[in-house]
């Protein structure tokens, strides 16, 4: 992860679902998105965050692609196939250290909206949401 940034977005009251299996990477994520102002959720792996989306109804979800199991390209494609009102239209965005061009393309082509390389720029990552979040 990036050092934290020197300006950080306000991200005040947007509810973030966050997918890692690496529980550094969840808690780091988590403190920093709560320093921010947003309500967080983690879950380890694909299957947690469907059930988490079939609970409740967060704004935006950032999901690894490497996850044990179902990966990141497959949970999206599955959280897509969802009815709007389950979460089908949630923005996304992609953070993995599979960095090549083709896998950004497929994280795309996946559903996610925008793919953010790790170590994740925390900056980048609270602009995305915040720009995420005004569309909707």
């Amino acid at each position: 992860m990036d050092q934290l940034p020197q300006r950080s977005l306000d991200l005040q009251g947007i509810h973030i679902l966050v997918v890692d299996d690496d529980f550094d990477t969840r808690d780091f994520l988590e403190f920093f998105l709560q320093a921010s102002g947003a309500v967080v959720t983690t879950v380890a792996s694909a299957e947690e965050a469907l059930t988490v989306l079939s609970q409740v109804q967060p704004d935006v979800l950032l999901s690894d692609i490497g996850l044990p199991g179902m990966d990141g390209y497959t949970l999206m494609r599955r959280v897509r196939g969802l009815p709007p009102e389950q979460g089908g239209k949630i923005p996304a965005i992609a953070f993995t250290a599979w960095t090549r061009e083709a896998d950004q393309l497929k994280a795309l082509e996946a559903g996610f909206q925008m793919h953010i390389s790790k170590p994740v720029n925390l900056e980048k990552l609270s602009e995305a949401i915040a720009s995420f979040v005004k569309l909707r």
